[in-house]
């Protein structure tokens, strides 16, 4: 039947879908007169439009709805082409709305071509909420949790293609939390699982925008953003759980660069890169990679969603921080060369980070040659305990250090020392203990040996102890009987010492370095 006029006031339309947690009341009604395309999508829109091939239709109708979708509250008002426009195919069929669903506020205007086939989507989309996290529900598409965000960006959509629904949003620019962001995304409904690909730049990224993708904002951040998580204020290490059955609904293989990393002092990052790619519930960031003081922070992370709990590994590679970047603000390190070295090798099983270090087997190493500590030091690096430690040992003076090298063996949790050692220009510093990351403990026992003509007999070791958040520190009570010992069990404790120095392999500096290092504090073990 071919229906040459219809005649239309006001209509009203509801939907239930109990299954979809959905109810809509929608109202459309006449406008007082045809609105042209290029008053709603501005004239350059309008002009590409045309130069596809046939100018879009006038906007003929005003919609209202309200009711909620997929549970959430829904409010929004828009604008749509006459009936008699759905008729030619060829003619791209005008759409405008703005919407509030949850926290999530959509505003679009553009075209749909073919619109009784659903043919092609061609908008202008921005996009704004709480939390990328929070578009899951409503879109399908698993994002990580994120600080409030607003994105602008053209939206096309190739709605029958054999590949299945294709969808990209190309050009976008935007912000999350105070870092900007731009790029293009695709995202296609493919079998078995759609994917997500693309590539994300930043030019000016925050730390503290990163924080909530390990769970590790405030309280009040995460409850803004939906979080059902609490961070207890005697814990450091994030609770929040990582949503791994969202990782199985999609794959993704993205990857983003921070061009210029903002920071404080004591954060002394400048840049990043990582590869993210997840399939099938698997994620792996491949590399992540930081610049930090001149040097580079690469990191393999591998995380197993399949998994209950989740298991994850990180190997991580520390090359060449340059001391007087690390601590800028210290003037005894503005004129140093040394260097930060180190590796890790972590692997743990949990849904949060706190559970996976908690966890945790595996083994890390460091290595510093050529620095200075003091306790102005410790408060720049807002180091209360090691401020308190440091004046034991050294006063108020500035101490060079000649070497520094750490070996931790980590089993179920429990980081154990096998080799912690200072060699300064005025003692050898020992410390022996644990950090258990399951509870969140600190257990160390700090031991100077003087190179000087202060006897070390006449000096008791000192302790960190307590939880990671707000450790103690003191003097060791050893009775006046034991102190008379205190050379003997030195032979012995640098006995050991010695051999441990075998566990470094000096890959983390040059060779040359690294032996220059150990040996000077091999000397003085000697002294």
């Amino acid at each position: 039947m071919d229906i040459g006029a219809i005649g239309f006031d006001k209509g009203h339309v509801t939907l239930d879908d109990q299954s979809l947690k959905t109810q809509l009341d929608l109202q459309v009604e006449l406008l007082g007169k045809p609105i042209p395309f290029s008053d709603i999508v501005g004239e350059s829109e309008a002009k590409k439009v045309a130069e596809k091939g046939a100018e879009a239709q006038a906007y003929a109708f005003a919609l209202k709805v309200k009711g909620q979708y997929h549970g959430q509250k829904l409010a929004g008002t828009g604008k749509i082409g006459g009936l008699l426009a759905l008729q030619d195919s060829r003619k791209p069929f005008p759409l405008q709305a703005q919407a509030q669903i949850g926290d999530t506020k959509v505003e679009l205007r553009g075209s749909l071509t073919d619109p009784l086939n659903l043919g092609a989507l061609d908008l202008r989309l921005k996009l704004a909420g709480t939390s990328l996290g929070n578009l899951y529900p409503l879109t399908g598409v698993t994002l990580p949790d994120s600080p409030p965000y607003s994105t602008d960006g053209h939206l096309t959509a190739k709605l029958h293609d054999p590949a299945g629904a294709t969808f990209s949003y190309q050009d976008f620019n935007g912000k999350i939390g105070d870092s900007d962001i731009h790029g293009n995304l695709t995202y296609v409904a493919s079998q078995p699982r759609p994917k997500l690909s693309g590539a994300l730049v930043s030019n000016q990224l925050l730390m503290s925008d990163l924080a909530p993708l390990i769970g590790a904002d405030s309280n009040a951040k995460q409850k803004a953003r939906g979080g059902e998580s609490k961070q207890p204020a005697d814990k450091v290490l994030p609770v929040e759980e990582f949503r791994t059955e969202r990782w199985r609904d999609m794959d993704a293989d993205v990857e983003f660069t921070g061009k210029r990393i903002v920071h404080s002092a004591e954060l002394p990052f400048t840049d990043l890169y990582t590869h993210l790619v997840l399939n099938d519930g698997q994620l792996s960031l491949e590399p992540l990679r930081f610049g930090v003081a001149g040097g580079k922070l690469d990191a393999q992370i591998r995380l197993n969603g399949h998994t209950t709990p989740l298991e994850g590994r990180a190997r991580l590679t520390a090359r060449n921080f340059k001391l007087k970047q690390l601590f800028p603000t210290f003037e005894p390190m503005k004129t140093s060369f040394g260097e930060l070295n180190g590796d890790a090798d972590i692997a743990g099983r949990g849904n949060s980070v706190a559970a996976l270090l908690g966890s945790a087997n595996g083994d890390l190493k460091m290595l510093i040659n050529d620095g200075a500590i003091s306790r102005s030091l410790m408060e720049i690096a807002g180091l209360n305990v090691g401020n308190y430690v440091v004046g034991k040992m050294f006063g108020d003076k500035e101490v060079k250090i000649n070497c520094a090298a750490a070996d931790f063996g980590i089993k179920s949790g429990l980081a154990t020392s096998r080799l912690f050692v200072f060699d300064t220009e005025n003692a050898i510093i020992y410390i022996d203990g644990t950090a258990n990351m399951a509870s969140e403990q600190l257990d160390l026992t700090i031991t100077p040996e003087s190179k000087g003509l202060r006897l070390f007999s006449l000096r008791s070791p000192l302790y960190v102890q307590g939880k990671f958040i707000q450790p103690s520190a003191g003097v060791k009570a050893v009775p006046l009987v034991l102190r008379g010992a205190g050379m003997v069990a030195l032979g012995v404790i640098a006995g050991r010492r010695r051999a441990c120095w075998r566990w470094w392999r000096p890959a983390a500096m040059s060779p040359t370095s690294a032996r220059h290092c150990c040996s000077r504090c091999a000397r003085a073990r000697h002294r």
